[in-house]
């Protein structure tokens, strides 16, 4: 069993569905707070003289002593592209020089750059590759994640995708829920057969990928696939079992949050240009959004999706990292909850339950992560400082160490051996 006590601040976001409106800045602020776990569940957590009084055997419990420290749950990023063959770090460098990500695009570059490296790794490579990937963002505080396929577009390379997912998930700590996205882009050999493309997406892809996946996604947009498009791959999907969520109004008001909405997608992400019309049919409609200002700060969008707007209106924010090879430079969910409150106007406590129990409700996962309460995984980030406020120090090293299931994964940025000591 681990006691971590006297903490200056524990931050619990308790709660087993979204916190939306007024109630997504209550993070559930405990001082000289304290956790108790038993193994991978949390068993008590609250004021430190309360938890203490569920130890009945001092002699079987490692105590931690929290003091000059605060704790929150572990990140729950809910949109990556993280496994990827390739390199489009000369693109970014590109957009510094005033090209648009179009232009890029348009001349060979953008996702279907990253589909040509994808479709000759082998599984091994795509392992070792997106091994390192993981490896950041854990180190990052993040315990549980989303990763897309999308990078393949065709049946084999798609699949090959979902089992990279799979053996990941088995082998490294952060805990990853996989998403079928075989329409992220239509490949070359089906420009102008878009129609046949969504067949094949529809008739094979699907097929193929239902059973390895659990959700399955479609790029909703100008110049990618149409609202009907959108619509009858998700159907299609949910027809074999695939949960839908949706890449929705990130380069225009493209009808994708009406799409959510229809569809019941448990997730509409982006939503850069999402108009009034369609937060409201996403309030309606129960959809979280999942909100990535990571990826519109580095493919220079010129704006942010309108969180204040969204939570105005009763949708439930979430924030996650959309690592990915093309405008996903930063592992690091803190790094997404500062752009969250600096360029969108979320506050701390909004941009935590953002990170944590809405990214768990965006992965249908509430009922066993996202917050710190008994019952849950003791998934869980320990800060370096007793204020939540040095979270958002970009570029200084806020975190001292990260449990998942109980045992302590990172200490001081480093990956903890399977082997060694707890936190």
């Amino acid at each position: 069993m681990l006691l971590i006590e006297h903490l200056d601040q524990l931050y619990t976001c308790t709660g087993t569905t979204a916190r939306s409106g007024a109630s997504q800045s209550d993070a559930g602020l405990v001082t000289d707070g304290a956790v108790l776990s038993d193994g991978p569940t949390i068993i008590a957590a609250g004021p430190t003289a309360d938890v203490r009084s569920r130890v009945t055997d001092p002699s079987a419990i490692r105590v931690i002593d929290g003091r000059g420290r605060s704790l929150v749950p572990g990140f729950v990023d809910g949109h990556t592209h993280v496994v990827f063959a390739g390199d489009r770090r000369e693109e970014l460098r590109r957009r510094l020089d005033g090209v648009a990500y179009a232009d890029i695009a348009a001349a060979g570059g953008g996702i279907l750059s990253t589909v040509r490296a994808t479709r000759s790794a082998t599984e091994a490579q795509l392992i070792e590759e997106t091994s390192v990937r993981l490896a950041e963002m854990l180190a990052a505080g993040t315990t549980t994640c989303e990763a897309k396929s999308g990078y393949g577009l065709d049946v084999e390379s798609e699949v090959r995708m979902l089992r990279v997912i799979g053996a990941l998930g088995a082998r490294q700590p952060i805990e990853l829920s996989a998403t079928f996205m075989g329409a992220h882009e239509v490949p070359p050999e089906y420009r102008g057969r878009q129609t046949d493309f969504v067949r094949l997406v529809i008739d094979k892809m699907i097929p193929a990928a239902a059973g390895i996946a659990e959700w399955c996604d479609v790029f909703c947009d100008t110049g990618f696939f149409t609202p009907d498009e959108s619509r009858a791959i998700l159907e299609a999907g949910a027809a074999r079992g695939l949960k839908p969520r949706i890449h929705a109004d990130e380069l225009a008001p493209s009808g994708g949050s009406a799409v959510a909405a229809e569809v019941g997608a448990r997730s509409a992400d982006h939503l850069v240009h999402v108009p009034p019309a369609g937060i409201a049919a996403l309030a309606a409609a129960g959809v979280v959004a999942t909100l990535l200002p990571t990826a519109a700060f580095y493919l220079k969008l010129g704006k942010l999706a309108p969180a204040r707007d969204l939570i105005a209106a009763g949708v439930p924010v979430a924030l996650a990292t959309d690592v990915n090879p093309g405008g996903g430079f930063s592992p690091s969910m803190p790094f997404a909850m500062t752009l969250a409150c600096f360029g969108m106007g979320l506050s701390l406590e909004e941009a935590l339950a953002a990170a944590t129990l809405n990214g768990a409700c965006s992965l249908d996962l509430q009922h066993e992560l996202g917050s710190i309460e008994a019952g849950k995984r003791a998934d869980l980030v320990v800060l370096r400082s007793p204020r939540l406020l040095d979270l958002v120090r970009v570029g200084v090293p806020a975190i001292r160490a990260v449990v998942k299931n109980g045992r302590e994964v990172v200490r001081e940025g480093s990956l903890v051996p399977r082997d060694a000591g707890s936190a």
